[in-house]
């Protein structure tokens, strides 16, 4: 018996549509004789369908079947995901304020930054202000893209804005404790500079994803669902929440811990001081000094030391609990970018020469008793990189590992959970959900009115493509099996 399949909504690897009596996800690219999960045809069966399907799919890349090019070229089409007018201009402006930071940030290298000196003169300096720019530029480009990586931009760009404001800080509080003078143009136009970049990823970051829940389909006896538009009622798509956290489950806990684990110590280690002074005279008298630490400054610079600290911690939580994985993996870029950027400073640092004129003794001097000094890095430092190491390795299995492969699902059906379970999003398997365990009566011959259907122009008929009939009404031999185990039965 053949079944006629329709297709509704495409993603980038599934797309979801009703088959005979049922809502099911199928592969873009594979057969589909079976979907890989499938509901029964009624208001609870859909619910649960698109919720599963939000999960695969990242509801920005969701396009209505037969109209993927109206919706990314961002067209007002009759029904679905096309973007509305109002997600551009906010997109468009939080791109255009990431954009102006970053000039304002550049600007500010150039001129008198503290004490008189720049932080072009200082590539200790230079470097991590360069890295922060160039982050917040990628953010503002990925904004400006839209679709999935508006979101991705958006979270990157939050991350850095909110783990540098306290680096910032810090730098303003040394001419608010030293005075005024201590400060040039460069730090105030740094310091704007964020401040725009800052406001743009605010911007980017209330712009509300897609729902979940998705687009409401209206039965042809019945009203549409009362919990959100219906496919005939109009575009605009229903909106998400803008902040998604869940509890790690199942393989995805250990690497969870991991990550909040190393933040915390990456937190810690921040604050114990980094560089190592080695004073040395002719006579072979040494003396070592150690400097950097977050708590021996004035009281301003302090405080900006310590919000990088709470800041860092609260982020990397936040992002191990974030969902989908790969927004989290982004807000947790953006919080270790400059905690690399530091890093790779005080290693810029050590290679330079120290004057012993920075521990209180003139060239006469140390002429004199043949002072010199040499640089090195505190245990703290180099605990601190293994744990940013950690970090990063961390952000790239949450960016990278694919949580729930489709290669499972033939294997997933076999062992499936039952018809109508609640898949957990963070185990890779499916369930199987047969429309015949289900009392459809009334339901049976629903359609979906009102909807772009993916037709065949040649035929002028829904796209179908056979399944396989079960032989049996006993659940245990009803399961799924690959293509080609069974003959399908002819009616």
């Amino acid at each position: 018996m053949l079944d006629k399949v329709t297709i509704a909504y495409r993603g980038a690897t599934y797309e979801i549509g009703r088959g005979r009596d049922y809502f099911g996800i199928w592969t873009v690219q594979g057969s589909r004789s079976q979907p890989l999960e499938w509901w029964p045809e009624t208001q609870e069966g859909w619910s649960q369908a698109w919720t599963r399907f939000a999960v695969l799919e990242a509801p920005e890349a969701i396009t209505p079947a037969g109209r993927d090019l109206a919706a990314q070229s961002g067209e007002r089409t009759g029904v679905g995901f096309g973007p509305a007018s109002g997600t551009g201009r906010a997109a468009a402006l939080a791109a255009a304020l990431l954009g102006a930071g970053v000039v304002l940030g550049i600007a500010g290298l150039f001129p008198d930054y503290l004490g008189g000196t720049s932080l072009a003169s200082q590539s200790a300096n230079l470097v991590p202000h360069v890295i922060y720019l160039a982050a917040w530029t990628l953010g503002a480009v990925l904004i400006a893209l839209g679709g999935n990586r508006l979101r991705i931009g958006a979270l990157l760009a939050t991350g850095l804005s909110i783990v540098t404001f306290g680096l910032f800080l810090a730098d303003v509080g040394t001419p608010i404790a030293g005075g005024a003078h201590l400060a040039g143009a460069g730090l105030w136009l740094s310091f704007a500079g964020w401040f725009v970049c800052a406001a743009g990823s605010a911007v980017a970051f209330l712009i509300r994803p897609a729902s979940a829940t998705g687009p409401v389909p209206v039965f042809a006896d019945g009203p549409a669902f009362a919990d959100g538009p219906a496919f005939a009622a109009g575009p605009v798509p229903a909106r998400g929440r803008r902040i998604t956290l869940g509890r790690p489950r199942g393989a995805a806990l250990g690497p969870a811990i991991l990550l909040i684990l190393a933040g915390l110590g990456a937190t810690i280690a921040f604050a114990p001081s980094w560089d190592s002074f080695t004073l040395r005279s002719a006579a072979g008298q040494t003396q070592t000094i150690t400097a950097g630490n977050a708590f021996a400054n004035p009281g301003p610079v302090i405080a900006g030391n310590v919000i990088v600290m709470i800041a860092l911690a609260a982020v990397i939580i936040v992002a191990a609990l974030w969902r989908p994985v790969r927004h989290g993996a982004a807000l947790l870029a953006g919080a270790i970018i400059p905690m690399v950027a530091q890093a790779i400073s005080a290693l810029i640092m050590v290679g330079q020469p120290t004057s012993p004129t920075q521990f209180g003794f003139s060239s006469a001097q140390a002429s004199q008793l043949g002072l010199t000094v040499s640089n090195g890095l505190t245990p703290a430092f180099w605990i601190y990189c293994v744990l940013v190491v950690v970090l990063v390795v961390s952000c790239a299995w949450m960016l990278f590992t694919p949580h729930e492969p489709a290669a499972s699902a033939a294997a997933g059906a076999s062992a499936g959970s039952g018809p109508g379970a609640q898949a957990d999003p963070q185990v890779p398997t499916w369930h199987v959900a047969r429309a015949d365990a289900y009392d459809t009566t009334g339901v049976q011959d629903h359609a979906l009115v009102g909807h772009d259907w993916d037709v065949d122009e040649e035929t002028d008929r829904d796209e179908f493509d056979s399944y396989e009939e079960f032989d049996s009404d006993d659940p245990a031999d009803n399961t799924v099996s690959p293509a080609g185990e069974n003959e399908p039965r002819q009616d």
